[in-house]
């Protein structure tokens, strides 16, 4: 039987959890059902990322806001989300998984629809922070909730489901937010992209009953130093991001980078003392010394900076040189979307017969897919084909749906289920972070390049950068432990 929400640990106070042994018997199983709800939870945090990008220009009209406060629309989110994930993962182990998911996803509905009903850019500012921190009470769960309920084929099938939810949710996002605001349902304009949200989220928390009720095999300690340091590096870290290119990356912002260096590192020595001394760290050396996490994570940085650099630069070059409005260029990346789904449901079969291997054949596979946009951009400009560009897109998808499922699965393997949720937030705000540097330094050489070339060699430029990044995961990919 599974330890259930509300029962007393078996441990007395004081005792801190072993890491070998798993303190928490995997649960009876996770129907079909309850995937789809905590799925769909974890869909809308996605979506939310990248719904609102085709939207921006109604908000400004509506609103009055200026580029700073689009940008922290936008920004905003993501800032709360990526701050939160690990703690929030944290207090599923201590308080119950499916609590804390039907909390953060009850607050989420609450927050989109503030978001919706919001009379001024400062009260959608404050509501996107307040959704961006709901998500990230509810997303760790998900994981969490997957590696605790469920074991061999079926965990292998439902993380796959997983990394199809977190790559086509950010499409989605901006195919749905271009119709939404194209259709203007009821008058209400980009309103309805945060609207969307309510009855979704209304009929998943009616659902949640279905979820199974997992939590740590023992009540985990709270880590206030940590958590205060790790809150500090990332702060660091993502102000560099979000305000480098609206301020012209300044010297004085990258002193941040040293601020977060010494925070990273002071983490490190109070995690390992803490954990030495019996306590329970926020992100706890054993855990994080795994191969397969260690590894994993290793693949998957430059894996997700690569993708969130790809969705960004595509929505410049196809909006800002070809001229097309966001559900037309939404529409480009069917083919990513139908190839990334068709292939995640073989994924398992194929990572049973490849092992570790499948990385290998999915970057290379991503690789082709650069090369190939790069080399139809390079010789068909100003008017590439339509079909080899859509090739290209199609094959980076197939890639993405080789590498991203299967490197979830890694990450988790060696985690134990009483640790899950902090396995699943550490993997989870890597991942995030990962994106939006991705997209930032993506857009970013995009754009300072075509102010002294045309869009034409920016566009390749790019390209090439997003190559290095598949040949990084190449590489590594041959030292990954085989998940079989």
């Amino acid at each position: 039987m599974t330890k259930r929400e509300g029962l007393p640990s078996a441990k007395g106070p004081g005792v801190a959890p072993e890491p070998a042994p798993r303190t928490e018997p995997v649960a009876t199983g996770l129907s079909g059902i309850a995937l789809v709800v905590v799925l769909t939870g974890y869909a809308l945090s996605i979506v939310d990322a990248s719904i609102v990008n085709v939207a921006l220009n109604s908000i400004s009209d509506d609103l009055h806001g200026g580029p700073a406060a689009l940008e922290l629309v936008v920004s905003g989110y993501g800032l709360t989300y990526a701050l939160g994930l690990v703690l929030g993962g944290r207090l599923g182990d201590a308080f119950g998984r499916r609590r804390l998911y039907a909390c953060g996803l009850a607050a989420f509905t609450l927050t989109s629809a503030l978001c919706g009903l919001a009379p001024t850019i400062e009260f959608l500012v404050a509501a996107r922070l307040l959704q961006g921190a709901a998500a990230a009470m509810l997303v760790p769960q998900v994981l969490a909730t997957i590696q605790a309920a469920t074991e061999g084929q079926a965990r292998a099938r439902a993380i796959g489901m997983y990394g199809a939810t977190a790559a086509l949710g950010m499409v989605i996002g901006q195919i749905l937010g271009g119709l939404l605001v194209e259709l203007d349902i009821a008058g209400i304009g980009w309103r309805a992209v945060f609207a969307i949200n309510v009855p979704i989220g209304v009929a998943a928390l009616l659902a949640v009953r279905r979820v199974p009720a997992t939590r740590a095999g023992a009540k985990p300690g709270f880590d206030p130093k940590g958590t205060a340091l790790f809150g500090l590096t990332m702060v660091c870290v993502l102000a560099l991001v979000v305000a480098g290119p609206d301020l012209g990356w300044p010297l004085w912002l990258w002193s941040l980078l040293l601020v977060a260096a010494a925070g990273a590192l002071a983490l490190a020595r109070v995690e390992r003392g803490l954990e030495a001394r019996g306590g329970s760290p926020l992100l706890s050396p054993t855990v994080l010394s795994h191969p397969g996490m260690r590894r994993g994570l290793a693949a998957m940085v430059p894996f997700s900076a690569g993708f969130g650099a790809f969705l960004f630069v595509y929505a410049l070059v196809a909006q800002g040189h070809f001229g097309l409005d966001g559900l037309e260029s939404g529409g480009g990346l069917a083919p990513f979307a139908v190839a990334f789904f068709a292939v995640t449901l073989f994924t398992p079969r194929i990572a049973a017969a490849l092992g570790a291997r499948i990385v290998t054949l999915g970057a290379c596979v991503q690789g082709a897919g650069l090369l190939l946009l790069a080399l139809v951009i390079r010789f068909g400009w100003p008017h590439p084909s339509l079909t080899l560009v859509l090739a290209g897109i199609g094959l980076y998808g197939v890639g993405a749906a080789l590498t991203g499922p299967t490197l979830f699965r890694m990450i988790l393997a060696d985690v134990p289920p009483a640790q899950a949720g902090m396995g699943s937030g550490v993997l989870v705000t890597s991942q995030q972070m990962a994106t939006a540097l991705g997209a930032t330094v993506g857009g970013t050489l995009y754009l300072s390049m075509t102010d002294w070339q045309s869009t034409m060699p920016a566009a390749v430029a790019v390209l090439a950068l997003l190559a290095c990044c598949s040949v990084i995961v190449l590489v590594i990919s041959l030292k990954l432990p085989d998940p079989r």
